[in-house]
């Protein structure tokens, strides 16, 4: 059974946001919120006429307006006109407090409507959040794929030069071990020659 919307409002950035939602939990979530606004002040629940009317209309639905201001929520809404004044300071709002009426009475029937839309909101969410994940996921698999592929060449490579470092070493062994043979032999001869001269010069 679905559970009863609360509507819920808060301000981040530019903008102050309203939803109606089952839970401040929920409400988190379709916010984007990374830390908890509820236990730091920022977040309530409201029970303002026109706010509630208008989430109960659009449940589950992020609605804003320019931060400060006292127009109504809407999906879609233009920045703040007055963010600053000449001297760069941020305007102080003079606007008084609006006063708080009491909440709309809503039909059980309209109670789960609107649950029942928040719900199929929420499932839309995390469709639209599973596919992006899944995109992601593709996307690192094939990051992935291509750094193993590379890894590997780099590793075939290796092995081709230390095979290759390796033959040439041993042809330089024997090849010095020749020349070692060389002057071995060369001393020999060079030691009966020059005897030989010597005898044929006495």
């Amino acid at each position: 059974m679905a559970r009863k919307l609360k509507t819920y409002r808060t301000s981040l950035g530019f903008y102050d946001l309203a939803i109606a939602a089952p839970s401040m939990k929920g409400a988190l979530e379709a916010w984007g919120a990374g830390s908890n606004l509820f236990h730091q002040g920022i977040a309530k629940e409201t029970d303002d006429q026109g706010v509630v009317a208008a989430t109960m209309a659009k449940p589950g639905v992020v609605l804003k307006r320019p931060a400060g201001s006292s127009g109504r929520f809407a999906e879609h809404s233009d920045l703040p006109t007055d963010l600053g004044d000449e001297d760069g300071g941020r305007k102080r709002s003079r606007r008084p407090e609006p006063k708080r009426r009491p909440a709309p009475k809503i039909s059980e029937k309209d109670a789960r409507k609107a649950a029942a839309d928040f719900e199929r909101e929420q499932k839309l969410r995390d469709a639209e959040r599973h596919k992006e994940e899944t995109a992601r996921a593709k996307e690192r698999a094939k990051r992935e794929k291509l750094v193993a592929r590379a890894q590997a060449a780099l590793d075939k490579a290796q092995r081709q030069h230390e095979e290759r470092a390796e033959s040439l070493e041993a042809e330089r062994a024997a090849i010095e071990k020749r020349i070692e043979a060389e002057d071995a032999r060369w001393e020999t001869e060079k030691d009966k020659l020059t005897k030989a001269l010597r005898r044929a010069r006495e």
